[in-house]
This record gives C-alpha cells, sequence and structure tokens, in this order.
C-alpha cells in the first residue's frame, strides 16, 4: 500500500492582529528560527513565517484570537538543555512533561498564550 502523505510542510498557529513584532522576539530571538518572506500575495493579510531546517511554522492573524492550549507543534531540539537555558533566562514559564517513559520533553507558551512542546534532539 503508498502512503497518502510524505511529509508534513507546515504548522500554523494564529496569533492576534499586530502581534507580529512581539512573535518574533519570540520565534526569532528566543527559539532561533529564522522569518522568512510570505509570498506577496499573502503578505497583506498580517502574520509571519518562521523556518528552521524543514521546520515550517507559519503565523497567522486570527480576529477572534484564542491560543491554542492543547492543540501544538512538537519541535525537536538539537541543543535541548541549551534553548530551554536561554527560555529561561527570559523568564518563559517551562512546564516539564513527563509522561511520555523515554522521551525528554516540555511544554513552553508563547506570548499570546500557544502551547508549544519541545523534545529532546536526536
Amino acid at each position: 500500500m503508498t502512503v497518502p502523505f510524505i511529509s508534513l510542510d507546515h504548522v500554523q498557529l494564529a496569533i492576534p492582529r499586530g502581534g507580529e513584532p512581539v512573535a518574533r522576539r519570540f520565534y526569532v530571538d528566543l527559539l532561533g528560527l529564522v522569518e522568512v518572506p510570505k509570498p506577496a500575495e499573502q503578505a497583506g493579510r498580517g502574520g509571519c513565517w518562521f523556518e528552521s531546517g524543514d521546520v515550517k511554522l507559519h503565523l497567522g492573524v486570527e480576529d477572534d484570537f484564542r491560543p491554542a492550549r492543547k492543540a501544538h507543534p512538537a519541535l525537536r531540539c538539537c541543543d535541548y538543555a541549551g534553548l530551554l537555558a536561554r527560555l529561561a533566562a527570559a523568564g518563559v514559564e517551562i512546564r516539564a512533561a513527563l509522561d511520555v517513559p523515554g522521551v525528554t520533553r516540555c511544554h513552553v507558551f508563547d506570548p499570546f498564550g500557544n502551547r508549544i512542546e519541545l523534545t529532546s534532539g536526536p
């Protein structure tokens, strides 16, 4: 049987209108993602797109914004301990998640309240 999908192209989270500068400080300055330009046809909608290797995270503006408190992307980290130290130094709350045996992981929340899971690398 042929599998119907070969990879995940991107994950999108919502942010409130005007939240792009705050998003850049978190996703670029703290998480270390790189902002990439949105296509011209979509740039007027607001939001921003970020990448790191094959990881693509899109933030879209939602007028009736509500943070994703349960649904979340899970990002596998090259330097898990270093990233957590950087986040802690910036005052980001880190919630250890010990309920999956053999997996080192935690949850953080972006400045808008969206949940993000971080897992230890390869």
